[in-house]
């Protein structure tokens, strides 16, 4: 059977929300307000709705991100923004909290649910609970392999699965680190991550002795799934989602036209397999290139099993693309970076470019820094994003209309090949004096900026005779019927929920911030052993004593956990590791 294939989008702000429809997303997800997974990243009901009446003429859906835990005194305000959401016609709301689906109840219509990839969606058990809790799409776990896909898919059918394809990546199952809230008062769960996982950590086993020094041991690289798209929708995947509700608007517009681009390939070879889930075609003014917008370097993560590269020991900033000789051009104002002979990340920006070739950078003493020979990325294309700046996309519906006579005046038709509307107006037959059909032509084509485009091919007449018709009321006819359309909200199923009690029960984490000791504060299929090619399930011996820990440079120390028979890592809470009152404080008012 032929499956929609939406691209899943993310919107910081109404902004990028608008950008990514333009640049072809079929689907964006956005903040509300308050609750959702990043607390910086909130959006006005407001804004939403009006993001809302620029998506749906499109087919384009919207979902907001409504993704925290809540607190008990919480629940009202929860409650009255699902409320004012469902007044504006969101499509769906994407949620974490097992006491979500009880308020979403109390609407006369209840929204359609999502759930979010913070509630662990790993396994074919947790997958079919969601669907018989009554959840209409599921986010699946990043660390799932195609293997795993396939499986959940085949077992659990009726539930449309929505997988990342790119983006920044989290070290520990989501929803399963407790790591900022326990080391700096700031809870993931609750839209608020310090991001714990990109620091420098020295790594030391159990004499003391360093293995690895100040190096980002935990900081993934981002996400890069383009060349698995189809590998993954033969798996069973229906929503690709692009991480980065806290990205600008220069990586929506990019990272959503290089995806659309390649998913239309898949779809233009295998019309019989898939289709496309939203309307409309993005004409794009530049080329999209991932490699520019913002990146720690590549993985694939697990969707082809473990590898020992998902990590960016060196950095958690962005690199970008690697330059070389006789390669791409150099911009003044280009942003270059290397690593020095420490292993440390450099950057400087390009003031000057001469005629020959030659760099001049803004404080040419960095140069003394650059190891001869060494590579040279651009983490910054000044010209690609002089580029971005401007207006780089237009998305328009292709549409034809048919005018007919009736007995008591006139039809007209809109045709797309996704819907058809039809409206009648009664109207005197009034011959004309001279030909109608160019000044019918005419009208019909003003379509200004209503999303839709047709030519004069795309407009046919069978009318009975010459009849005159006003432009003034020709005009008003088209607006109306194309007002019909751009003002229908999309329909949802608007089915039942399970109780909190029942969802309660089929959650697999834990609802309860890590509370140290043995309860690790992140569980990881990411192993660092294996990262550093100590695995010992090759059977080789390992040649330091354990337990390892991590020890920041302020000289708390979390030890390291490997269950091999899960291949999973957990981050510990050591005795020395509990932040203070004060570093709690300190650590609200700044990202780490």
């Amino acid at each position: 059977m032929k499956r929609s294939i939406e691209l899943l989008a993310p919107a910081r702000n109404l902004e990028c929300g608008i950008e990514a429809i333009r640049h072809g997303a079929d689907a964006v997800y956005i903040g509300a307000p308050r609750f959702g997974a990043r607390a910086a990243a909130g959006n006005s009901v407001e804004d939403i709705a009006e993001l809302v009446h620029y998506a749906h003429p499109y087919g384009v859906k919207i979902y907001v991100t409504v993704n925290t835990l809540l607190y008990n005194e919480e629940l009202p305000a929860a409650q009255a923004l699902i409320n004012d959401l469902a007044a504006i016609s969101v499509d769906a709301l994407i949620v974490q909290d097992p006491q979500l689906p009880t308020l979403n109840s109390q609407l006369s219509t209840p929204l359609p649910l999502h759930s979010s990839t913070q509630m662990d969606n790993r396994t074919i058990d947790d997958v079919r609970a969601r669907a018989e809790a009554g959840y209409e799409q599921t986010v699946l776990a990043r660390e799932l392999s195609l293997d795993d896909i396939r499986a959940i898919h085949e077992a659990v059918p009726e539930m449309p699965l929505e997988a990342f394809i790119h983006g920044a990546l989290c070290v520990s199952y989501s929803g399963r680190c407790y790591a900022s809230e326990y080391c700096f008062g700031r809870s993931a769960n609750r839209g608020e991550c310090a991001q714990f996982c990109r620091l420098p950590f020295d790594l030391i086993d159990a004499d003391g002795k360093v293995l690895e020094k100040q190096r980002h041991l935990l900081s993934l690289r981002d996400m890069n799934r383009a060349a698995d798209l189809e590998a993954m929708m033969d798996a069973g995947v229906s929503s690709f989602k692009i991480e980065g509700r806290l990205k600008d608007v220069a990586y929506v517009k990019n990272t959503t036209a290089y995806y659309r681009q390649r998913i239309d390939e898949i779809i233009a070879r295998r019309p019989d397999d898939y289709s496309r889930a939203s309307y409309g075609t993005s004409a794009i003014t530049f080329t999209p290139d991932l490699q520019k917008s913002f990146n720690r370097g590549f993985t694939d993560y697990f969707l082809h099993g473990r590898a020992r590269d998902m990590a960016n020991f060196a950095t958690p900033k962005s690199i970008g693309e690697k330059l070389t000789e006789g390669g791409a051009a150099i911009h003044n104002g280009d942003g270059l970076c290397f690593f020095d002979a420490e292993g440390r990340l450099q950057g400087f920006r390009v003031n000057r470019v001469d005629e020959q070739g030659r760099i001049f950078p803004t404080d040419p003493s960095i140069l003394a820094q650059l190891p001869k020979g060494g590579p040279l990325y651009r983490n910054l294309d000044a010209d690609f994003e002089r580029q971005l700046a401007r207006p780089t996309a237009d998305r328009r519906i292709p549409v034809r209309w048919l005018l007919e006579d009736t007995d008591d005046g006139f039809r007209l038709t809109l045709h797309s090949s996704f819907f058809t509307l039809h409206s009648s107006f009664s109207y005197p037959h009034e011959l004309a004096r001279t030909p109608q059909a160019d000044n019918i032509r005419r009208q019909l084509m003003r379509l200004g900026d209503t999303p839709y485009t047709c030519t004069e091919a795309d407009i046919e007449i069978q009318l009975s005779d010459n009849w005159f018709i006003p432009a003034s009321v020709l005009g008003e006819w088209r607006r109306e019927v194309v007002s019909e359309n751009i003002l229908s909200p999309l329909p949802h199923k608007g089915e039942g929920f399970a109780t909190a009690h029942e969802l309660c029960a089929s959650l697999s984490p834990s609802l309860t911030e890590g509370a140290g000791g043995e309860s690790p504060l992140m569980t990881c299929r990411y192993c660092l052993r294996h990262a550093l090619g100590y695995c010992t399930r090759d059977g080789r011996g390992l040649p330091f004593r354990e337990p390892l820990r991590l020890r920041l440079a302020d000289g708390r120390t979390f030890p390291l956990r490997f269950d091999c028979r899960r291949c999973e890592m957990h981050v510990l809470a050591g005795e020395d590791s509990k932040c203070s009152s004060q570093a709690k404080r300190a650590s609200s008012s700044a990202r780490v």
